[in-house]
């Protein structure tokens, strides 16, 4: 079962924790210090970067393919519930949020987006919790677009639209 989450071909969509969403251009090889190495190319568009993961390191990396529909589903149900904002200095939280949106599990990123969104009734944030805000969003967002096949406007659309009537 492991062996065949780790194949991954051109064309596929990924996820790669610290990145988020990207394509598999190809599968190369590549001799580094002596040994032939299988590496699996990724690009990510939107930062303009090109990753290579050696295939041995593919799942430890926590490289994986999209979330499925029902993941994205709880993703979004989440996004809906209250916000649990922990009374805890910021520096901790901002740890523990930055910590969820590394994880690369949409659900953690949800719980970021939802217990740092704001209304517009509500008090502004400071420029570290909108910098994570946003962070979390787009992560969230371009997963979304990628699972439903949708440009990303609308995904954001669809992420506001839910997280304004939570």
């Amino acid at each position: 079962m492991a062996d065949k989450k780790a194949k991954f071909s051109a064309g596929d969509h990924v996820v790669y924790p610290t990145h988020g969403v990207g394509m598999v251009t190809g599968i190369e090889e590549q001799e580094i210090a002596g040994d032939k190495l299988k590496l699996i190319v990724i690009d990510f568009d939107k930062d303009r970067m090109v990753l290579r993961v050696p295939m041995t390191k593919a799942e430890t990396s926590g490289l994986r393919r999209l979330s499925s529909r029902d993941e994205m589903k709880a993703a979004m149900k989440t996004l809906k519930g209250r916000s649990r904002v922990r009374r805890t200095m910021w520096s901790r939280r901002a740890q523990e949020y930055e910590a969820k949106i590394n994880s690369g599990d949409p659900i953690s990123i949800a719980e970021v987006v939802r217990d740092l969104y704001r209304k517009d009734d509500q008090p502004d944030q400071s420029y570290s919790e909108r910098q994570i805000y946003q962070a979390a969003f787009d992560r969230l967002m371009r997963e979304l677009a990628a699972v439903e096949d949708i440009d990303e406007d609308t995904a954001t659309e669809q992420l506001e639209t839910v997280l304004k009537a939570a």
